[in-house]
């Protein structure tokens, strides 16, 4: 069951489709508000954000958080097409978690990524 980040707009993020302990699935279908130009070409940041989402997916506490994140666009996606976002945790250390993503769209791996997470104590922004 989820327990983070569940009030996200599936339409813009993807729809989380599987988790498991320090795993997680999201698809992520491309919309005409993520056009970049006149061909078609989606805008990289709506996959960085499905991919993260799919990070903090994959690391389920209600209080994780992006710390930093290292990753590559490895081919284009266009309009109408669907990604499929698979996340692991690879290590765990006190509060830190590190988790790989991967994307791919028709068999075609189209983004490769190392997130950076972070399980604080209570919610960011409590003071």
């Amino acid at each position: 069951m989820l327990k983070t980040h569940l009030h996200i707009d599936e339409s813009l993020c993807g729809k989380v489709i599987h988790t498991e302990e320090g795993q997680a699935e999201v698809w992520f279908h491309t919309s005409a508000s993520m056009i970049a130009d006149e061909r078609g070409l989606i805008h990289g940041g709506f996959l960085f954000g499905a991919a993260d989402y799919a990070a903090m997916a994959a690391v389920n506490d209600p209080n994780v958080v992006l710390g930093a994140a290292e990753l590559k666009f490895l081919a284009p996606v266009r309009h109408g097409q669907s990604v499929l976002f698979r996340a692991e945790v690879t290590q765990q250390k006190g509060k830190k978690r590190m988790v790989t993503v991967t994307g791919e769209c028709n068999d075609i791996k189209v983004f490769e990524g190392n997130f950076t997470a972070f399980v604080l104590h209570k919610h960011v922004l409590e003071s």
